[in-house]
């Protein structure tokens, strides 16, 4: 008959499931193998100093060839010194066994399976919700904690998060647990992971139900050992953890072997203790259940001697309660499945499960699909309700984020819109501080890391990159020149031909003169006042070309084709009439202006002094890229010395950024305006420490409202509200320009094309009504022209005259037509 001992704290929910699960193993072991073995139990109460006294006395007085336990690493730490010097197997059950313990303790087996790989199911979790801040819970004085903090912030970066705050809870002080709970509600924390001991754990959760932390904008995740003994508490814990989600170890309870031990384990533990509400196993029962049966296994075989069975243990392999028992090296392999729960009413659901290299299912089998997120795997309810941590995030000290907004008008608007919050996967509290310095002072504030963001109308510079990381620009970038305008309209005198080109004057002068030139032609056999001298019909033509339409009534006409012409033309000139009336009236109501300055360099030959907003590297850039004397260069600290300071002639011209100069136009628009390049600066940006996790998704957010239109809209309800919008002086240039001819083509092409039919048909028919001597005189004076062409003009006037003079007058019945 072998003896084994156990070293348990019966004072824990979880010595008390060790202890008996381990007599139900040792007796099923009996009625499998009829090897009886004697099982030793001790009682630690969680006393390193009474778990060493515990091993010493099983093993100098009861004489067992192994120890199973303890369950804490302290403990364990004593009793393994013990255990290796008697060559004695301890078998431990502590969460986490340090590597070089097993190498320095030859007689210390790692029996409790590593369970690191849950770090990587909570960051699964974060991933899923897109958090990127966290906060971790964990006793001060817990051995385990160093690895799993480790493991856990480096699977948090693996999916684009961080642990931003670490608070080490001191056992069983109730004082400091409300005081730590108030400061990391203050501080606006909100997703919390929680390495607590049962008893730590419950006094945190019925604290923070008290403060109003367990509601809604509030997430809690739990792990082992507290998630795998939720089904311990009684109803008024219960209450207290509404809403919580936790990662425990998978344990197989739909197979019949596990059914079969439940029934024992409920009938024994509900008889040894009564006052436990709940009589289900653990994950921690199964695990003492297959140490137990190990060790059984082990000592069963021939060759006892306690190297032996160290020996026999390290080479076991079968299928356990909990799973898979074998050994590499003196540590059973590591867990790689893990449950996904939910507590909801007065116990908890079963969500998901989350296996390593697998991701989340809804079961656990070979043929089930594993998928990468638990998107579509069921709803979560966290504190207040289903959904309401969708939007959830937590910030590092996120009462201290800082904005210095105020200053600027349109950089407050857009800060204090929460517009790239709106687009934020998660919610983001955040109060806006008042920083009492530069921007330059201000950045160097979050490389310290004394603040979480700083936002406003930082520019992003190079120089400031070494102190902290910048978003994407989230206005348009760019230094633009601001000057005073003047009147485009102060040569008055030649305002009124401002309406026509001078082209189209051209035009309107040669169509006049055409189609007066028709009308004389056609008329002038019957209204005396037509003939005359030279020089008479020729004033009279002139007079007749611009006056006609209005002196010249249309009952005085005598030729239909005299009618016929001057009614398009009337219809013409009617048009272009109003037109021009229209046009003029225009020019006279609305203001034309125009720049004083057009460009940088007649800046710099006038030797004049220009402004700029007091930022540095504004006044750096003047003086080193665009060369203006560092005399010549005044700095205001205020926006309300700007339009003063121009009006007075103080500086001949503004240099601002480009969304400082927008609403300094919008205010200002009918006494400056914007001319010459832009010249390229980095823009605004939010500065955020360097690697913060926040950056990526702010930046991303910044540009989902750029690309939808949203920071446009805004810049533009901005913009309106200071009731004087900015007007581009080169829209300014085109809002009424002068008419060219192109507009009225097919009025004159009407217009000349009537004259001109109407003139075709009065030759015709005057030819026609000539006698032969007029035919004769016409062809002489045409032949005499073709054969004189090269003479002398002397010549050929003397002949033209010569033949003018026998020239028979045309009688007046001819033309009447």
């Amino acid at each position: 008959m072998g003896i084994l001992g156990a070293i348990v704290d019966n004072s824990s929910r979880i010595g008390k499931e060790e202890s008996v699960a381990m007599q139900i193993a040792v007796e099923d072991f009996l009625n499998t193998s009829n090897q009886r073995l004697d099982l030793r139990i001790r009682n630690s109460q969680g006393d390193p100093l009474q778990a060493a006294i515990a091993a010493r006395s099983l093993i100098n007085t009861d004489q067992v060839q192994a120890i199973l336990g303890p369950q804490t690493w302290e403990e364990v730490s004593l009793v393994a010194e013990i255990g290796s010097k008697s060559h004695i197997p301890i078998m431990s059950l502590a969460d986490a066994t340090p590597v070089w313990a097993t190498e320095l303790c030859t007689f210390l087996v790692q029996a409790s399976p590593n369970k690191l790989k849950q770090m990587e199911a909570i960051a699964a979790i974060v991933q899923r919700w897109e958090w990127h801040q966290v906060t971790i819970i964990y006793e001060d004085k817990d051995f385990s904690a160093p690895a799993m903090l480790s493991h856990l912030s480096d699977a948090l970066q693996e999916v684009g998060a961080e642990i931003s705050h670490y608070l080490a809870i001191q056992p069983f002080a109730s004082s400091s647990l409300s005081e730590e709970l108030q400061r990391l509600k203050r501080s606006q924390f909100r997703v919390f992971v929680v390495h607590l001991s049962l008893p730590v754990a419950v006094e945190l959760f019925e604290k923070a139900k008290i403060m109003n932390m367990m509601e809604k904008d509030y997430v809690w995740i739990i792990m082992d050992p507290f998630a795998s003994l939720v089904h311990s508490f009684n109803a008024s814990t219960i209450s207290s953890m509404q809403g919580i989600v936790g990662v425990k170890s998978y344990l197989p309870e739909n197979e019949s072997r596990f059914q079969d031990f439940r029934y024992k384990f409920h009938q024994r533990f509900s008889s040894e203790h009564p006052e436990e509400v709940n009589h289900e196993p653990s994950i921690f029962a199964a695990q003492a259940y297959d140490v137990a049966w190990t060790v059984a296994l082990a000592m069963s075989k021939k060759k006892q001697g306690r190297q032996q069975i160290k020996s026999n243990i390290l080479q076991s392999d079968f299928d356990g309660l909990s799973g898979k028992i074998n050994f590499t090296g003196q540590t059973i392999a590591p867990a790689h499945t893990f449950q996904i729960i939910n507590v909801i009413g007065e116990r908890y659901v079963e969500l998901h499960f989350w296996s390593d290299g697998r991701g989340f299912s809804e079961t656990i089998g070979e043929s089930d699909t594993f998928k990468s997120s638990m998107n579509a795997l069921g709803q979560v309810f966290w504190p207040g309700g289903f959904g309401y941590a969708e939007r959830m995030e937590s910030t590092n000290n996120c009462q201290s984020t800082e904005n210095w907004c105020s200053n600027h008008s349109n950089i407050q608007t857009i800060c204090s819109s929460g517009t790239t919050l709106q687009e934020l996967p998660f919610h983001l509290p955040y109060n806006f501080l008042p920083f009492d310095g530069t921007f330059d002072a201000l950045v160097e504030q979050i490389h310290l890391k004394n603040f979480d963001a700083a936002v406003g109308s930082i520019s992003i510079l190079a120089n400031r990159y070494q102190h902290a990381e910048f978003t994407a620009p989230y206005t348009e970038s760019g230094l633009v020149m601001i000057v005073p305008v003047r009147s485009r309209t102060r040569q008055k005198a030649w305002l009124f031909i401002k309406p026509f080109t001078n082209a189209m004057w051209v035009l309107i002068g040669a169509t006049s003169i055409y189609n007066g030139f028709v009308i004389w032609l056609i008329e002038r056999n019957h209204c005396p006042e037509l003939n005359g001298s030279i020089s008479n019909q020729v004033g009279t033509l002139i007079w007749l070309a611009f006056s006609t339409l209005f002196s010249l009534n249309g009952n005085k006409l005598n030729s239909n084709l005299s009618r016929i012409t001057m009614v398009v033309w009337l219809f013409m000139a009617l048009v272009i009439t109003q037109t021009y009336t229209a046009k003029l009236t225009s020019l006279l109501t609305l203001p034309r202006l125009e720049p004083t300055v057009v460009d940088v360099f007649a800046l710099q030959n006038s030797n004049a002094t220009v402004g700029c907003a007091g930022a540095s590297y504004t006044s750096k850039y003047l003086e080193e890229v665009l060369h203006f004397r560092h005399n010549n260069i005044k700095n205001f600290s205020r926006s309300d010395e700007y339009a003063p300071a121009l009006r007075r002639r103080e500086v001949a011209a503004l240099f601002l950024d480009l969304p400082l100069a927008k609403v300094f136009l919008a205010q200002n628009c009918k006494s400056f305006t914007m001319t010459g390049p832009t010249y390229n600066v980095g823009g605004f940006g939010f500065a955020f420490p360097r690697g913060s996790q926040l950056l990526p998704s702010v930046t991303q957010a910044m540009l989902k409202a750029s690309e939808d239109g949203t920071l446009q809209d805004l810049e533009k309800k901005m913009l309106a509200s200071q009731k004087c919008m900015y007007m581009d002086p080169e829209e300014d240039e085109h809002l009424s320009p002068s008419f060219s001819p192109s507009y009225f083509w097919v009025l004159f092409i009407f217009t000349g094309g009537t004259s001109s039919m109407a003139l075709a048909i009065y030759i015709f028919r005057a030819y026609n009504s000539m006698s032969m001597s007029e035919h004769n005189v016409i062809w002489k004076l045409m032949m005499a022209v073709m054969k004189h062409r090269g003479n002398q003009r002397g010549r050929f006037s003397r002949k033209v005259s010569d033949i003018a003079l026998t020239t028979p007058t045309i009688s007046p019945n001819a033309t009447e037509y």
